[in-house]
């Protein structure tokens, strides 16, 4: 059998870390930074917020859409013993705020637990390479460090995605972590048995407030963190700029030269943003989607109705495009969704102006069911 390479290069890769991505931009940063670090960063608060907001002087670019302030209290509650809780609705960038606050304060963003059902303790801390644990026991040679352990150890920021989808007793295996900053591993004797937190290191946690009641936290583990909410985009400009942003990087790394249609593009963010408030552009009450219609989804949705115009037609998406993937998105939480989907093309596109709502009217047709 023809040996897997594990490795491939950057522009191979279907999503580069972010230090890879903006290693360019680290590395000015990095060169201009004058300001005081926090012990173990990489770089100083300041410009740690620059890489994240942008900076023009520095071709910075801009990475994450929101208030700057939650940015500057983010980095200010990974310089202390706290760590970090963001907080928000499904698909508002949290975990990519997430990695960027990685990347700017260790160079690394890579230490990463997924949280879910199946996640264990020695996912998160540490397991052992059994063959060595049978031949030689307990020892620094068998024992396999996971993020948490490799975070302490190396003075790095560790992200823990989605905490609450984790059983609470998992949860709990941070307390001492956070709390007294270190690690036992009670199988070892020796200076090897506890592992001590070196500068610079934390934990960034993230949770969806849909998921919150699943396995809340503990009040204990609660007050070792900082909550910080990342709120959805307010403005319609704003939001509609992104999705075209990243919808176009995603088409180009997908082999799409179109970019995508911006007409098919504003109605798909309109529609997503009447969909997840309940409330149309001109005021009035709609039925809302149970369905998450988040930023995050209308990018992937964007992706999609390119991919479809591109590969099947040559030609960027159109609004009957936009419908055929939308089906997809709204049913998949509850089968009333496709049915609450059907009457909003039904009863709120009729009164709007645009070839591209007339076109989204006529294809309703297209859902399933």
């Amino acid at each position: 059998m023809e040996a897997v390479e594990v490795t491939a290069p950057a522009e191979q890769v279907q999503r580069p870390r972010a230090e890879v991505r903006y290693e360019q931009e680290l590395a000015r940063l990095k060169a201009d930074d004058q300001a005081a670090r926090p012990p173990g960063w990489a770089l100083s608060v300041q410009a740690a917020r620059r890489f994240i907001v942008g900076d023009q002087k520095l071709d910075v670019s801009r990475k994450f859409v929101g208030d700057p302030s939650l940015i500057e209290r983010a980095l200010v509650t990974l310089a202390t013993s706290r760590g970090l809780m963001l907080v928000g609705e499904p698909g508002t960038a949290k975990s990519l705020l997430s990695e960027l606050l990685a990347a700017a304060v260790s160079g690394d963003s890579t230490l990463t637990i997924q949280g879910g059902a199946a996640t264990t303790e020695d996912q998160i801390r540490y397991s052992w390479n059994y063959a060595l644990l049978v031949s030689e026991g307990p020892s620094q040679r068998s024992l396999v460090p996971a993020p948490l352990l490799r975070g302490m150890a190396e003075g790095r920021t560790v992200r823990f995605e989605e905490i609450t989808r984790c059983p609470l007793e998992v949860q709990d295996c941070l307390l001492s972590p956070l709390s007294d900053r270190v690690l036992a591993i009670p199988e070892l004797t020796g200076p090897g048995s506890m592992v001590f937190a070196r500068d610079g290191f934390n934990i960034i946690a993230t949770a969806n407030t849909r998921d919150r009641g699943v396995n809340d936290m503990s009040s204990a583990l609660k007050r070792r963190f900082n909550f910080e909410t990342v709120f959805p985009i307010a403005d319609l400009g704003t939001e509609l700029a992104l999705v075209e942003e990243e919808a176009t990087k995603l088409l180009q790394r997908s082999g799409v030269t179109a970019a995508p249609n911006r007409g098919v593009t504003e109605v798909l963010v309109t529609a997503f943003r009447e969909l997840r408030s309940g409330q149309t552009a001109r005021g009035d009450a709609m039925e809302r989607l149970s369905a998450v219609m988040s930023t995050a989804e209308a990018v992937s949705v964007a992706h999609a109705v390119g991919l479809r115009g591109w590969f099947l037609r040559g030609e960027p998406g159109t609004a009957e495009d936009l419908v055929a993937c939308l089906a997809g998105t709204a049913a998949k939480d509850s089968p009333e969704d496709l049915a609450k989907l059907r009457r909003y093309l039904s009863q709120q596109v009729t009164w709007r102006s645009g070839d591209h709502w007339k076109a989204l009217h006529s294809a309703r047709h297209q859902l399933p069911g």
